[in-house]
């Protein structure tokens, strides 16, 4: 009986486990290059063999960017390699475009906005949640040389002040 009980939590506890967002990859090259404006959360239609390579952890966002074509959102340039057990019939084109799963009002303001202000959509992050894999995308400004360097500059002078206030607390206290 006690065996049964032990199964019984640690299945639950697996289940849990489950339940919580699990980043596949992140778009580290995005904050650095452009400036984040607004980010919201998509869904993305897979094929079966682009759902078990994500959920080995395999996927690329370096160079990856959303469009808005023909009144639907598309997501080019995502590199999800072929799972090694998909061959034949079963495997699919690792870049090829993907489509994105939005509201028809927020495909309709993400046109506005990238046409009047020059912004582009940059997805941040690819994660599973409940289940279903979603992309993070971000509206986002290019970053020119000297934005990125006052950017390096304000984030050292940041850590600079941490570590001074710590060193402080650390004699005063």
């Amino acid at each position: 009986m006690a065996r049964a009980k032990k199964q019984i939590a640690k299945r639950a506890a697996a289940r849990e486990d489950r339940s919580g967002d699990r980043v596949v990859a992140t778009n580290r090259r995005a904050r650095r290059e452009y400036e984040l404006i607004e980010t919201f959360e998509t869904g993305i239609v897979l094929q079966g063999s682009e759902v078990k390579s994500l959920r080995q952890g395999k996927a690329q966002l370096n160079e990856a960017y959303a469009r808005v074509d023909d009144g639907e959102l598309w997501l080019f340039q995502m590199h999800v390699p072929p799972w090694e057990f998909g061959t034949g019939v079963g495997a699919h084109d690792p870049d090829r475009k993907r489509k994105l799963l939005v509201h028809r009002a927020q495909i309709d303001e993400l046109v506005g906005k990238t046409q009047q202000q020059s912004l582009t959509l940059i997805p941040v992050s690819v994660y599973f949640r409940d289940g279903r894999a979603k992309v993070q995308l971000a509206l986002a400004k290019g970053r020119r040389l000297y934005d990125k360097r006052n950017v390096l500059k304000a984030r050292d002078a940041e850590l600079e002040a941490r570590r001074a206030a710590k060193e402080v607390s650390r004699w005063v206290g």
